[in-house]
C-alpha cells in the first residue's frame, strides 16, 4: 500500500494533483490507515497511471471519467464505445488545429504588414487592422527623413 506522497512520487506528480483527481472522482484510496492516512493499492496506482496517460493524450477529466467507467466494466462495453470517445476527441483536436492555423495565418499577415520600426504607433498597421472590422491589412510605408 502507498501513502499519498509515496504514490505521487512513484507516478511523478505532486500530492495536490493526486488530491485533485480524488476530489473529482477519478481515483479513490482503497483504505485508510489507523491514523487516517489515505492508502492506495497497486490497482489504484494502475488507475492513476491510466488517468495520467489519458490526460497526456488530451482527454478532459469528464472524458477520462467516461473512459474509466468503461475500463472498470470492460465486459459490458464494446470497443466501439471507446473508439467513439477517441474519434470525438480526434475531431475536437482537428478543429482546434484548424483554428490555430487560422490564428497563425492572421498573425503572420499582421506581423509582415508592420515595419516594426521605432516610429510612433499612430500609423501602426497592426493596431489599425485590429481597430477595423475588416481583415484587410495594409503594409506600412514610413518615409524616413534624412537628418
Amino acid at each position: 500500500m502507498y501513502r499519498i506522497g509515496e504514490l505521487a512520487k512513484a507516478c511523478k506528480i505532486n500530492n495536490d494533483t493526486l488530491r485533485f483527481y480524488e476530489k473529482n472522482g477519478l481515483l479513490r484510496p482503497s483504505d485508510r490507515s489507523d491514523s487516517g492516512y489515505r492508502l492506495y493499492s497497486e490497482k489504484d496506482k494502475e488507475i492513476l497511471q491510466f488517468i495520467l496517460r489519458a490526460k497526456g493524450v488530451g482527454f478532459s477529466l469528464a472524458e477520462i471519467r467516461e473512459l474509466l467507467s468503461i475500463e472498470v466494466d470492460k465486459a459490458n462495453n464494446a470497443c466501439a464505445d471507446v473508439k467513439e470517445l477517441v474519434d470525438a476527441k480526434l475531431l475536437d483536436v482537428e478543429q482546434k488545429l484548424a483554428e490555430l492555423t487560422r490564428f497563425q495565418t492572421s498573425l503572420t499577415r499582421l506581423s509582415e504588414a508592420c515595419c516594426g520600426g521605432e516610429e510612433s504607433a499612430e500609423h501602426c498597421t497592426i493596431l489599425a487592422a485590429l481597430e477595423s472590422d475588416t481583415s484587410q491589412v495594409r503594409h506600412e510605408h514610413h518615409h524616413h527623413e534624412a537628418s
